[in-house]
C-alpha cells in the first residue's frame, strides 16, 4: 500500500462543516431540510450523507456473533433458494418439483390453501397421495414447506409417516408446518377454531415435532401480511415481534423453554423496493429478536438466532407491463441476500393474474441463480458492513421499531391490540398515506401510473378473479381483518374498464405556441391520459388556433387538452373555449394562477399538473364519460 500513499498527498482532509457550507452554498437559500433530507413512511429522517462520525458501531459483532446484526453464520453466506408449489395434478406437479430440484431449487414450499383460492388439496388425502407427491425427492437435503395454516398437523403426520416408509432420517429433514393462528386471525378477523383450543394445539404441534421431526420450524409468523396490506418496514417488524412474543409467552407458559420455541420459529418477511431500507431492515430484526430472547435468559447463544424466509412484495406488482416485475423482484431479492435472509422465495412476476406456469417460475428461480453463480451473492457474509448509511439507517430502524413493539405489549400484546382494533389503525394511517402518494405520483408504478404502453391491452389475459380477488369475510369475526392488495390496482381497475367499454375516448392535444413548452405539456398530458387506456391523438403544433380547433372539432374527440404556455393561454384559451365548449370536455395543461379565475368564468374548470390527483382526476372523467 505504501506505493499508493503519494496519490493522496495532493488531497487535503475536509470536515463536516466545510461538506455542510459547500451544500449550503450550492443550495442557494433553499431550505436543507426540505430538498436533501429524505422523510422516510417509517418516520424516519434520512440524511443526504454519513460520515465516520455518525457512525457509533452500537451493536457491534463478529460475523454468527449475539447480536447476529450481521448474519447467522461466520464463515459462508449461504440462502434456501425457495420455489412454491400449488398441487393439483400430483404426478404432474412431481415432475415440475424434481426439475426445479435438478436445476438448482433447494427448498420447496406446497400450498394447500392460501389468498388465491386454493383448497385443501387431495395430496394431503392420504399417505398414498403425499408419497406421489414427494416420490424421488431427497427429503434429506430438500426442505419442505407447509403453506397453509389449517394444515399443519396433517402435514407434519404425513411428512412423519413418509420418512417412516422412506426409512428417511427425520432428524435431516427441514422445513416447516406453516402454523400460524394469530396471522389466521390477522387477514380473517377471527381464529379458525376456538381460542383455547388453538394454543393447546400449538402445545401439542410443538411436542410432536420435537419427538417426530426436530429439524422442523413448528410456528411462522407472517409480516408479509402486514407489508401486502400497505404498512410501514417499523410496522411490520414490530408487529411480526409482538406476534412471535405471544407465540413465545403461551408456550413456555405451558412449561417450555425458549431453547426448546424459539429456534423453531421461522418469520417470513416480505421485501419491499426501498432498497436499502430493506437490507437495513433484515439486520435490524435480527438485533431486536436476539433482545427478546435474551429476556427469556436462554442457554444457548445461538437459541436467539432468528430464520428469516423473505418473500418479494406483492404490495408493489403491476399486472400492466408485467416484465417490469422482474426488475422489482431482482433489486428486491438483491436487498434480501444482502440483509441476510436464510431462505428466499421470489414470486413469479406474473403471480398477481396468472395461474402458476412453468416460464414465469423458471424465471423466478433463475434470477437466485444468476445472483448466486453469477453476482456471487454468496461470497461475502455482510455485504452492508461497514457502510455508514446502511449501519445508521439499520440503528434508526431498530430504535423506531423498538419504540413500537414496547407500545402493542403496553397495549396488552397483539391479540388484544389487535382486536381492539390498534394494529388496523396504525396500517390504515399508513397505506392511506402511500395511496395518496400514488394518486399524486409521488411513488409511481412504471407502465401503470406513469409511462404506460399505450398499445398494451390485456383484458383478454388475465384472470380477474385472481387479479382482484376479494377475500370472502368470515362469519362472526371478533376483529376487523387486514386488507391484502396492491398499491397500483386502482390505476388497474380503471384502465381495464376503458378496455371493455364499447368505444375507447380520444384525447386531442391542442398544441399551440411556445415549442418548449407545447412538447412538454403535450408529454404529460399524453402519459396522465394514457394511464386511463385513453387514445391520444398528439399533435406537432398548429400555426394558427383556427386550424387547431377545426382539427379538433374532426377529430370527434370527447377530451381536449390545451397545451401552450401560461403567457399564450390568456390570449388562446377564451377563443378556444367558446368554439369547443359544447364538443368536448376541455382540459388545460398546467396552473397559471393568474388566469385560473377568468378561464373558471368561462367555463374551463378542469387542470391537470404536477400537483394534480391523478387517480381522482382519471376517475372524474370516466364517470363523465359513462365508463362503467
Amino acid at each position: 500500500m505504501k506505493k499508493f500513499d503519494k496519490l493522496f498527498e495532493g488531497f487535503s482532509q475536509i470536515n463536516t462543516n466545510e461538506w455542510e457550507e459547500q451544500i449550503s452554498k450550492d443550495l442557494k437559500g433553499r431550505d436543507y431540510e426540505t430538498k436533501l433530507v429524505w422523510k422516510t413512511i417509517e418516520g424516519i429522517n434520512i440524511k443526504p450523507y454519513y460520515r465516520k462520525e455518525n457512525f457509533n458501531d452500537k451493536y457491534k459483532s463478529g460475523t454468527g456473533s449475539f447480536p447476529f446484526i450481521r448474519g447467522n453464520n461466520n464463515n459462508e453466506k449461504k440462502w434456501l433458494i425457495k420455489q412454491d408449489f400449488c398441487i393439483n395434478d400430483i404426478e404432474s406437479n412431481n415432475r415440475n418439483i424434481i426439475n426445479s430440484i435438478n436445476n438448482g431449487v433447494n427448498s420447496i414450499g406446497i400450498y394447500t390453501n392460501n389468498s388465491q383460492g386454493y383448497q385443501y388439496n387431495k395430496a394431503f388425502v392420504n399417505i398414498d397421495n403425499f408419497l406421489k407427491l414427494i416420490n424421488n425427492i431427497d427429503i434429506e437435503n430438500i426442505s419442505i414447506n407447509n403453506i397453509g395454516n389449517n394444515n399443519a398437523s396433517p402435514f407434519l403426520s404425513l411428512l412423519d409417516e413418509a420418512c417412516e416408509i422412506l426409512s428417511i432420517d427425520r432428524n435431516k429433514v427441514k422445513g416447516s408446518t406453516g402454523y400460524d393462528p394469530i396471522g389466521f386471525l390477522t387477514t380473517n378477523g377471527n381464529f379458525h377454531d376456538d381460542e383455547k383450543l388453538i394454543f393447546g394445539r400449538l402445545a401439542s404441534l410443538y411436542n410432536y415435532a420435537k419427538e417426530a421431526l426436530p429439524s422442523i420450524n413448528v410456528i411462522d409468523i407472517n409480516g408479509q401480511y402486514f407489508h401486502n396490506a400497505g404498512s410501514s418496514i417499523v410496522q411490520e417488524l414490530a408487529f411480526s415481534l409482538t406476534i412471535a412474543v405471544e407465540y413465545l409467552s403461551n408456550l413456555t407458559d405451558n412449561g417450555l423453554s425458549i431453547d426448546d420455541i424459539a429456534p423453531k420459529i421461522q418469520f417470513n418477511f416480505a421485501i419491499g423496493s426501498d432498497y436499502f431500507l430493506e437490507i437495513a431492515k433484515y439486520r435490524a430484526v435480527r438485533v431486536l429478536w436476539a433482545k427478546i430472547v435474551k429476556s427469556y435468559n436462554p442457554q444457548k447463544t445461538d437459541s436467539a438466532k432468528m430464520f428469516i424466509h423473505a418473500l418479494t412484495s406483492n404490495w408493489n406488482k403491476t399486472i400492466y407491463d408485467p416484465y417490469i416485475n422482474i426488475l422489482r423482484t431482482t433489486t428486491e431479492a438483491m436487498s434480501g441476500i444482502i440483509g441476510g435472509i436464510d431462505a428466499l422465495t421470489i414470486n413469479p412476476f406474473d403471480n398477481s393474474y396468472a395461474e402458476q406456469n412453468e416460464f414465469s417460475d423458471r424465471v423466478a428461480k433463475n434470477q437466485q441463480l444468476i445472483l448466486k453463480e453469477e453476482a456471487h451473492f454468496d461470497k461475502v457474509i455482510d455485504t452492508a458492513a461497514g457502510s455508514y448509511y446502511v449501519e445508521n439507517i439499520t440503528e434508526a430502524i431498530i430504535e423506531e421499531t423498538w419504540k413500537l413493539f414496547l407500545e402493542i405489549e403496553n397495549n396488552g400484546g397483539y391479540i388484544k391490540s389487535f382486536k381492539n382494533g390498534i394494529i388496523q389503525s396504525k396500517i390504515k394511517k399508513t397505506s392511506n398515506k402511500r395511496n395518496m402518494d400514488i394518486a399524486f405520483k409521488k411513488k409511481v408504478f412504471l407502465g401503470t401510473s406513469q409511462f404506460p404502453n399505450q398499445a398494451e391491452h390485456i383484458k383478454n389475459n388475465i384472470d380477474e378473479n385472481i387479479v382482484f380477488h376479494k377475500h370472502k369475510q368470515s362469519e362472526n369475526i371478533i376483529a376487523e381483518p387486514l386488507i391484502i392488495y396492491r398499491g397500483a390496482q386502482e390505476f388497474e381497475q380503471l384502465r381495464l374498464r376503458t378496455e371493455k367499454h364499447t368505444k375507447t375516448p380520444k384525447v386531442f392535444l391542442f398544441t399551440y405556441g411556445n415549442i418548449a413548452m407545447r412538447k412538454a405539456r403535450a408529454g404529460f398530458a399524453s402519459n396522465f391520459f394514457a394511464c386511463a387506456g385513453y387514445k391520444i391523438i398528439d399533435n406537432s403544433g398548429f400555426p394558427t388556433i383556427e386550424e387547431g380547433i377545426d382539427d379538433a372539432i374532426k377529430s370527434k374527440a370527447e377530451i381536449v387538452v390545451l397545451c401552450s404556455s401560461d403567457d399564450e393561454y390568456a390570449e388562446t384559451v377564451p377563443q378556444i373555449i367558446s368554439q369547443l365548449k359544447d364538443k368536448s370536455e376541455l382540459v388545460l395543461a398546467g396552473y397559471p394562477k393568474e388566469h385560473i379565475d377568468k378561464f373558471k368564468e368561462l367555463g374551463l374548470t378542469t387542470f391537470i399538473h404536477v400537483k394534480s390527483n391523478i387517480l381522482e382526476t382519471l376517475k372524474e372523467f370516466h364517470n363523465k364519460l359513462n365508463i362503467k
